[in-house]
C-alpha cells in the first residue's frame, strides 16, 4: 500500500451537470471549472460512517487493476481519526442512488486519493475528480498535488493526459513464504522490543525526523501519530517495534501491521535515527518485525519503499522481491492549474 492508501482511476469527460443532494452538507471546495458529470449522479462531502463504503470502492479498484487488494478498511478510518483532517472540507462522495461509486480527498497539502468503481470509468468522473482537486487545493493553498497509481494502470494513464507528471515511483515487496532475512547483531547495549507507552512521542520523532529527509512535506503533528497509530482498529502494542540503546534512547522504529485477513505482516513505517544508521538496526527490526507477526499467524510479508528513499536495494539483498510499482503523479496548482510537474 504505497503511502498507506491506494488508487485513483480512468475516465473521458462528459459534459451533463451533476446535482448535490440537499439533505447534507456542501463541501468547501469550490465547483470544478471544467465538464461536469453524468446526468442521475449526485454528490455530497463523506462523512466517517463512509469508511466501509469507501474501502468496498477501493478494494475493487485495486482488484481490477493489480489483480489483488491491498488497502484495508482500517487504513481509511485511521486516516481519517486524524485530528487535522477536515474530513467533510477535503473530500467528495460520487453517487449512483445511495451507492458510492467514486470518490476524492485531499489530505495534508498535497496528498490526494481517488477511485472510481471500474463499471464505472470511461464516463468523465475521473477527470471530473481530478479536476475537483485541483480547485480545492488551490482553495486551501497548496502548490502542487499528487497521488498513487498502479503503474501503466487506467488511472496512470489517466493522469498522464491531463498534465500530470512522475514525482516518485514505489513498490511493494513481499518476503517469499517460508523466507527468512538474516538476522544481524545489535551494537551492545542495543535491545529491539515493544514500545512502552511512554515511548510513543520518542517513536514518532525518530519516524518523522528520518522521513522528513527526503519527504516534502509539514512535519506530522504528534497527535494525528497517535490517532492514526494507537486509534488504529485492531492495534496492538505490539505492533509498534523500537530499538533502544544502552542509555534507553529509541533509536530505531518498525510499524508492522496484520493484514490480509490475518495472513501478512506488513511493516508500515521503518526509520533509524541519522547517527545510528549503518550498524545492522534496520534490518534487525525487520527480522524482529516480520518474526513477531508471524507468531500472531501471519505466513507472509511485505512492505513498500519509494525511489526518494534508496532503500530498495536494502531490501532486495536481504531477499525480498517486488510485487507491483506505482507511481506519484503530481500536478503544480497555477491560478488556472496549468504547469505540471
Amino acid at each position: 500500500m504505497p503511502e498507506q492508501s491506494s488508487s485513483t482511476d480512468t475516465s473521458t469527460p462528459t459534459s451533463t451537470p451533476t446535482s448535490t443532494p440537499t439533505s447534507t452538507p456542501t463541501s468547501t471546495a469550490p465547483t470544478p471549472s471544467t465538464p461536469g458529470l453524468p446526468a442521475g449522479l449526485t454528490t455530497r462531502p463523506l462523512r466517517t460512517s463512509d469508511a466501509h463504503a469507501v474501502f468496498v470502492l477501493m478494494a475493487a479498484q485495486e482488484a481490477e487493476d493489480i489483480g489483488q487488494v491491498a488497502i484495508e478498511e482500517a487504513d481509511i478510518v485511521s486516516d481519517w481519526a486524524k485530528p487535522s483532517h477536515d474530513l467533510g472540507a477535503r473530500s467528495v462522495g460520487v453517487f449512483e442512488g445511495e451507492a458510492l461509486v467514486a470518490y476524492a480527498e485531499l489530505m495534508g497539502a498535497d496528498r490526494a486519493d481517488t477511485a472510481v468503481l471500474p463499471s464505472h470509468r470511461g464516463r468523465g468522473i475521473g477527470t471530473w475528480l481530478a479536476h475537483w482537486l485541483q480547485d480545492l487545493g488551490r482553495a486551501v493553498g497548496s502548490s502542487v498535488i499528487g497521488m498513487p497509481v498502479p503503474q501503466g494502470s487506467p488511472g496512470d494513464r489517466l493522469l498522464e493526459s491531463l498534465g500530470y507528471h512522475v514525482r516518485w515511483t514505489s513498490w511493494v515487496l513481499k518476503l517469499p513464504e517460508g523466507a527468512t532475512i538474516p538476522e544481524r547483531d545489535l551494537p551492545p547495549g542495543h535491545v529491539v522490543r515493544t514500545a512502552e507507552p511512554a515511548e510513543l512521542r520518542a517513536a514518532h520523532d525518530v519516524l518523522e525526523d528520518a522521513f522528513l529527509e527526503w519527504s516534502v512535506r509539514e512535519r506530522e503533528s504528534f497527535e494525528d501519530f497517535e490517532a492514526a497509530t494507537t486509534g488504529r482498529p485492531g492495534f496492538e502494542p505490539w505492533n509498534l517495534r523500537v530499538v533502544v540503546d544502552a542509555d534507553g534512547a529509541v533509536v530505531g522504529v518498525s510499524l508492522v501491521l496484520v493484514s490480509d485477513n490475518g495472513t501478512t505482516g506488513y511493516v508500515d513505517r521503518l526509520a533509524v535515527r541519522r547517527d545510528q544508521r549503518n550498524r545492522g538496526l534496520a534490518q534487525a527490526l525487520l527480522v524482529d518485525s516480520f518474526a513477531r507477526a508471524r507468531e500472531h499467524g501471519t505466513s507472509t510479508s511485505e512492505l513498500s519503499t519509494d525511489s526518494r528513499t534508496g532503500a530498495l536495494g536494502l531490501y532486495e539483498r536481504v531477499g525480498m522481491v517486488a510485487t507491483s510499482t506505482w507511481v506519484n503523479r503530481g500536478i503544480q496548482l497555477g491560478p488556472s492549474g496549468d504547469g505540471a510537474l
